[in-house]
């Protein structure tokens, strides 16, 4: 009896504990066979590709052109903009025109084609033809000879327009000092192996005529904007080779030649005093050469920089080529015979000087951009090259510190604006080409001349013109 009282408890607990298991089962089981079974795999996540490490530098990739059917900015929507932002106090009025580059149609003209001081928008000729006459890729030498001057002991140091020379060893990957003096030194020691003592005779004939401007102020001089010009100089002839600003050399080509001295006792050739000026011989042999950047990345850093003795010396280079004496007239001819070429008028035009100093030069506003536009639209490699050297606003050359005022109305002109500077005490232009926001390509020139005490308001002024065509659609 008691036997099966047990087993009957027995069998009750056991129903009890199974009927409690079944909701436990179902509520916890899922869990705990999560908990015990391994989780299925699962798929990576896919990056994308922009974020995947690169596998090999990518190829370059070229800008693709710009569409012949980008709208054109309507010139009576334009026109009130660009009046608005070449308002000036004073009476002098900023005078201007702007082209569409493709077709040639005026889309703005306020005075056009009166002629004007242009001051340093003169360059955009000068480089024109400096690379219309000489070979782009040419490089301009800078060598010493011994023989041919009528005695035994002499070295001649000849410039044949070398005029960003530096005073240390060549540097290949620069524009100034790309060839230099201790170079030439060393070159030259290794060809002198008799110990013997030396004269130093400077050869400075390349060019001929005149050193200085005969329109130039002595003021500008005085205050190192430009120097006297020779076919030989350490960086355009500043004292401070470090520089591009102070006193410039009365006589660049003799601070060279003194530098080349100075050059060849560090590297073991005895030099006597004093330096001579003479032509070496017909017969004279070269012992050294030294080699400067090529044309093109010359007239590119004159260009970026306004560099107004490198200005001279390529008109003066582009005289020489073209068969003209390589002087201050020779030069301007130059300028000029190739600009008629182009087939830009050139009624009225008065040409100075190359770097556009002179108070003697004309040019118009009409004429600059028909020069810019030819240029863009030229077959010519190396013309269409010129345009290269315009300085990129707020990013490089003259205009680097400009148009990067975040709060300023002419920030928007960052990086799209590309002209060539242009400023003198009553003066100041802007000549260049810019692409709309609809992606029209425009060519402006922008100048004020004439100014009494309000040369950084124009200067604003142009500057904020040259961005309303940036960012203005203008339909």
């Amino acid at each position: 009896m008691k036997r099966s009282a047990r087993v009957l408890t027995a069998l009750l607990l056991a129903l009890m504990l199974a009927a409690l298991a079944i909701p436990f089962g179902l509520h916890y089981g899922p869990q705990i066979a999560e908990l015990v079974t391994a989780p299925p795999d699962e798929a990576e996540p896919e990056i994308p590709p922009i974020q995947q490490p690169p596998d090999d530098v990518a190829p370059p990739t070229l800008v693709s052109q710009l569409s012949a059917q980008a709208p054109t900015p309507t010139p009576d929507v334009l026109a009130p903009l660009l009046a608005a932002a070449l308002e000036v106090p004073g009476e002098t009025p900023v005078t201007g025109v702007v082209l569409d580059a493709l077709t040639g149609e005026v889309l703005f003209e306020r005075g056009g084609g009166e002629l004007q001081l242009p001051a340093s928008n003169i360059k955009i000729l000068t480089a024109t033809a400096a690379l219309a006459k000489l070979d782009p890729d040419q490089r301009l030498s800078t060598s010493v000879l011994t023989g041919g001057v009528g005695a035994d002991g002499v070295l001649v140091l000849r410039g044949e327009g070398d005029v960003l020379l530096g005073t240390g060893q060549s540097n290949p990957d620069a524009v100034v000092g790309h060839a230099g003096l201790a170079t030439l030194a060393e070159q030259t020691a290794a060809k002198l192996d008799d110990g013997g003592s030396y004269r130093l005779v400077l050869d400075d004939t390349f060019f001929v005529g005149d050193v200085l401007n005969p329109s130039w102020q002595p003021g500008d001089v005085e205050a190192g904007e430009v120097a006297p010009i020779y076919p030989l100089a350490i960086n355009s002839s500043w004292l401070d080779e470090s520089k591009r600003s102070g006193a410039r050399a009365a006589d660049a080509a003799l601070v060279t030649a003194a530098a080349f001295r100075e050059a060849l006792i560090a590297a073991g050739v005895q030099v006597q005093e004093g330096i001579e000026r003479q032509p070496a011989g017909e017969d004279a042999v070269v012992l050294a050469t030294v080699e400067s950047a090529t044309v093109e990345a010359q007239v590119e850093h004159m260009l970026l920089t306004s560099d107004n003795y490198l200005a001279e010396v390529l008109a003066r280079l582009a005289a020489e080529a073209s068969g003209r004496p390589a002087s201050f007239g020779g030069g301007l001819e130059t300028i000029a015979e190739v600009i008629t070429e182009l087939g830009v008028p050139t009624e009225g035009m008065v040409l100075g000087d190359a770097s556009g100093l002179s108070p003697r030069n004309r040019v118009t506003p009409r004429q600059l951009t028909d020069v810019v536009r030819t240029l863009l639209r030229s077959d010519s490699r190396a013309l269409r090259h010129v345009l290269h050297g315009l300085p990129v606003a707020g990013l490089s050359g003259t205009l680097a510190e400009r148009y990067n005022d975040g709060d300023a109305p002419t920030f928007s002109g960052a990086g799209v604006v590309r002209a060539k500077t242009g400023t003198l005490n009553a003066v100041t232009a802007l000549t260049g080409h810019v692409v709309s926001t609809d992606g029209r390509l425009l060519v402006f020139s922008f100048i004020a001349s004439g100014l009494e005490g309000t040369t950084e308001p124009a200067r604003a002024a142009v500057d904020s013109a040259a961005a309303v065509l940036a960012t203005c659609g203008c339909r």
